[in-house]
C-alpha cells in the first residue's frame, strides 16, 4: 500500500528507496551518501545514519520546512544525547547544512552558507 501521495502519483516508487531509510528523497542512496561522506571527510557510525533518517523523516514529513523548528525539533529528537550539540560532532559544518547535504536534501533558505551553524 502507498504510504505517501508521492508514492500514489508514481507507483514502484517505494521499490527504489533503501528499505533502511523509508523517508528518503527519490534517487538517493546509501552509497551516494558514502561518496559524500568521504568527499566531506566525515565519520561513518550509527549515529550519523540516525541523523540523517531523522533529516529525511522531518522534510518527508512537512510540506514547507521552517530552519528554526527544523532546529529545534533535531535538537529535541537527540535530547537524551546532547540535543543539537551531539550534533554539531557528528556534523562539525553544520547538523542542517552539511546533514542535509549528506541527506540528499535541499537546505532551506540561509543554511546553504558552509558557515551557518558550523564549529569548523
Amino acid at each position: 500500500m502507498a504510504d505517501s501521495p508521492e508514492e500514489i502519483l508514481n507507483p514502484g516508487i517505494s521499490a527504489s528507496r533503501e528499505t533502511d531509510f523509508p523517508h528518503a528523497p527519490r534517487g538517493w542512496t546509501r552509497s551516494s551518501a558514502q561518496a559524500r561522506i568521504d568527499e566531506e571527510g566525515l565519520e561513518v557510525s550509527d549515529d550519523l545514519w540516525q541523523a540523517v533518517r531523522a533529516l529525511q523523516e522531518y522534510f518527508d514529513k512537512h510540506a514547507v520546512i521552517n530552519t528554526r523548528e527544523l532546529h529545534d525539533a533535531l535538537g529535541e529528537k537527540f535530547h537524551s544525547r546532547g540535543g543539537i550539540r551531539f550534533l554539531y560532532i557528528v556534523f562539525p559544518g553544520g547538523p542542517i547544512a552539511q546533514g542535509c547535504r549528506i541527506a540528499g536534501l535541499r537546505s532551506p533558505a540561509g543554511v546553504i552558507d558552509k558557515g551557518f551553524g558550523s564549529v569548523q
